[in-house]
C-alpha cells in the first residue's frame, strides 16, 4: 500500500470521501487539478471512481451522498462534489444543494477548470463503442472518396486516428496515405 493511501485512509477514517462506503476503496486523482495545490487526491469507492471516469455509468441517486459529503473541510473532496452536482443540475435536486455550497475562490476557480462548457462531444463507432484519439478502426463499409480517385474498401484498417472536435459523426485517418474524413457510421473500433 502507498504512502498516499495510508494518508488517504487516515484523513478519511478509512471510507469513501464521497459517499462514505467501505468497500473497494482506490486513490482518486482529481483533474484538472492546479500544480500549486498540495492534495490534489481524494479516497473513493470503486463505485464512485467508475462514475466519475465514465458519464454514462452516472447513477444519480448514489450521488445523494453529495448532500453530506460537500461539507468536507478537503477542498478536493469540495471541487469533486461541485462538479458531479453541476453534471446533475438537470435531475432538479442538485441545484439547491449548489445554491447552499460555498467554496473559496481559488478552490471555486480549480472545480470550475473541470467542468466543460457546452456539451461534450462523444464519438462512437457503428457499435456504440466509444472512440479516442490513436485508436485503429476498420471500415465497414466501400466509401468512395471525394477529390480523391480511389474507393476506401471494407476491412481497410486506419489507425492512430484523430477526432473532430466540432462534430461527433467525424474522425480523421490515412487510408492509401491520404489524410481523410471519415464518418464514425462506417468505422468499428478494432
Amino acid at each position: 500500500m502507498s504512502e498516499l493511501q495510508k494518508e488517504l485512509e487516515e484523513r478519511s477514517g478509512n471510507v469513501c470521501e464521497l459517499c462514505a462506503s467501505k468497500e473497494s476503496l482506490l486513490v482518486y486523482d482529481v483533474p484538472e487539478s492546479p500544480s500549486d495545490v498540495k492534495d490534489t487526491q481524494i479516497l473513493a469507492c470503486s463505485t464512485c471512481v467508475n462514475q466519475l471516469t465514465d458519464s454514462d455509468q452516472v447513477d444519480a441517486n448514489h450521488w445523494r451522498c453529495l448532500n453530506d459529503s460537500m461539507w468536507s473541510p478537503v477542498p478536493a473532496v469540495q471541487v469533486v462534489a461541485y462538479r458531479m452536482l453541476n453534471q446533475l443540475k438537470p435531475k432538479g435536486w442538485p441545484v439547491d444543494l449548489l445554491d447552499m455550497m460555498y467554496l473559496e475562490d481559488d478552490v471555486k476557480e480549480w472545480a470550475m477548470a473541470g467542468i466543460a462548457s457546452g456539451p461534450q462531444i462523444v464519438h462512437r463507432d457503428a457499435n456504440g463503442h466509444i472512440l479516442s484519439k490513436g485508436d485503429s478502426v476498420v471500415l465497414i463499409k466501400d466509401l468512395d472518396v471525394k477529390g480523391a480517385s480511389f474507393t476506401a474498401k471494407r476491412g481497410t484498417p486506419v489507425r492512430n486516428i484523430s477526432l473532430d472536435h466540432e462534430n461527433e459523426n467525424h474522425i480523421e485517418g490515412k487510408v492509401n496515405g491520404q489524410h481523410i474524413v471519415i464518418l464514425t457510421q462506417y468505422v468499428k473500433k478494432s
